[in-house]
């Protein structure tokens, strides 16, 4: 019998590990079209950036002062126990609540799915006129719902037509007051979103579970809003951050009054930075609204994760 040789590779010791490949000069060249992206960033975003959070730990002013010194988080705890800025995070909340939690991102899901069985007519003008709610320049849009609010606006007119009490809306409900005229302006967007989520379910779920008997009601709850539930969260979380920052609108409005009734934190922020000429304590509250928007959206996102 012949013996037959042994593959070349049985038997052997395992031999070292190949070394890692050195990257040639390929990747560096490929890198450097973004260089100018980056230098801009650092230059004009993190620079200010990391200067505005300096200037939170000290006690800048406009006027009367030669050179600021470093207070640490005085300002921080001056804002904690100043009653104005509780004043403005309570009005900053109810706002946020009730203008994009509740009223956009309600009636935005409404309209779309409202929307998804009207006629194109229909569909056209309802979405044509929300839509120029939207593209409006906010300080136009501010003017055109405080001539709709004031004491001899649209609203008061048109109560008084049906014979039923009138009031200055702008002086007794003004938080509400603007609430209103963020859900008129920002609903267009929560609309779009829920449109295209909507187009994305397949017709056939829908359609079997109006054979099962499924009302409209319970393929809302269990259908629909389950399919679409991304969406909802990735809308809440736009939502919620621009609705954090609104200033012009709320300024033309009611310039946070009466009586500071109004005035939510970016308000609240500007009279202090600005008007009153306190800088860094300004700056503080800025960041304080920051944190805000950044917890935001750090539940959001968690809400957002992809389950394993």
């Amino acid at each position: 019998m012949t013996a037959t040789a042994p593959h070349p590779g049985i038997g052997k010791a395992p031999g070292p590990p190949a070394p890692p490949r050195r990257r040639g000069p390929g990747g560096l060249i490929r890198t450097l079209p973004l260089a100018p992206s980056v230098v801009l960033l650092l230059l004009f975003l993190a620079g200010p950036i990391v200067y505005c959070v300096w200037i939170a730990f000290t006690d800048l002013q406009l006027t009367g002062q030669a050179q600021e010194s470093f207070v640490g988080f005085d300002n921080f705890t001056r804002a904690f126990g100043d009653e104005a800025f509780l004043n403005a995070v309570w009005l900053t909340v109810v706002f946020t609540v009730v203008s994009s939690l509740i009223g956009q991102n309600t009636l935005g899901l409404a309209l779309a799915a409202l929307m998804q069985r009207a006629s194109k007519p229909v569909r056209t003008l309802t979405g044509g006129i929300v839509v120029t709610a939207w593209v409006l320049p906010e300080v136009v849009a501010g003017f055109l719902l405080y001539a709709f609010f004031r004491r001899e606006g649209t609203l008061n007119a048109i109560l008084d037509w049906l014979h039923l009490p009138s009031q200055n809306w702008l002086f007794t409900l003004p938080i509400l007051a603007v609430s209103f005229a963020n859900v008129w302006r920002g609903t267009a967007f929560s609309m779009l979103v829920y449109s295209a989520a909507l187009n994305e379910i397949p017709k056939e779920i829908t359609e079997a579970a109006e054979v099962d008997g499924a009302g409209g009601r319970r393929r809302m709850w269990h259908i629909t809003l389950p399919m679409i539930r991304r969406s909802i969260g990735t809308n809440l979380m736009l939502n919620t951050l621009q609705t954090l920052s609104v200033f012009g609108l709320i300024w033309v409005m009611t310039r946070g009054g009466p009586g500071g009734r109004s005035q939510t934190l970016p308000l609240f922020m500007y009279e202090q930075a600005f008007q009153n000429s306190l800088i860094g304590y300004g700056t503080a509250v800025a960041l304080l609204l920051l944190l805000v928007g950044s917890l935001f959206s750090l539940v959001y996102l968690r809400l957002l994760r992809t389950e394993v």
